[in-house]
């Protein structure tokens, strides 16, 4: 490359690479039903109000949603290598594991599906964010507890963020019910910009 008078060509070449527009961001939400808007009207869940986020704060962004409604680890694990493959995403929500809970899964093989999908998608290099849940009381002190850092030991040991609690301010609130469907486990709409505000500060972080 030829210099240009007073320019020298490692500069020409940082400003070239300058102009060159960023690869567009690539958010992909794989979830159960707590994404997938079940029983909202469409566009008032949680994943619609982060792509309202995205446009309000100028971040060049499109989201995925490919969460399904009684979805567990294990059918995430086998959806997630296309949708990978599909959509190429920069950044990967995994919201998975309160119907594992539901179902009486052992927890050691949710854990180990956790783990898959956040390495399928670090190797696809996608970022990753990670979203806990937490259990009824009537599952026992011992089992939430071991259910809550099942979701914190697998983003340690991969190094991924964490949102320890996807309805915090909602399900742990007095008179939560209020903020719940007539079933007591999927949020009303009204819930959905606090759990936005959960997932949001953790992913934000990623996409700067």
């Amino acid at each position: 490359m030829a210099a240009v008078a007073g320019v020298s060509a490692s500069d020409a070449v940082n400003a070239s690479k300058a102009n060159v527009p960023a690869k567009p961001k690539t958010i992909l939400v794989l979830g159960d039903s707590l994404s997938a808007e079940y029983g909202l009207k469409r566009g008032s869940g949680w994943v619609a109000l982060l792509e309202q986020k995205l446009q309000t704060e100028k971040i060049a962004a499109a989201v995925v949603n490919a969460s399904i409604s009684g979805d567990t680890t294990s059918g995430g694990r086998s959806r997630l290598a296309a949708l990978l493959a599909q959509h190429q995403p920069s950044h990967v929500i995994i919201e998975l594991g309160a119907n594992d809970a539901l179902r009486g899964l052992a927890l050691q093989l949710s854990q180990d599906n956790l783990n898959q999908m956040t390495n399928m998608a670090q190797k696809a290099g996608a970022r990753v964010l990670l979203i806990g849940m937490q259990v009824p009381p009537n599952y026992g002190r011992d089992y939430n507890a071991r259910f809550a850092a099942m979701f914190a030991d697998v983003a340690k040991a991969h190094k991924v963020a964490l949102v320890p609690f996807l309805l915090k301010g909602v399900a742990d609130v007095p008179d939560s019910t209020r903020l719940f469907q007539a079933d007591r486990i999927h949020p009303r709409e009204e819930a959905h910009p606090a759990i936005l505000g959960n997932v949001w500060p953790e992913l934000r972080k990623l996409l700067k």
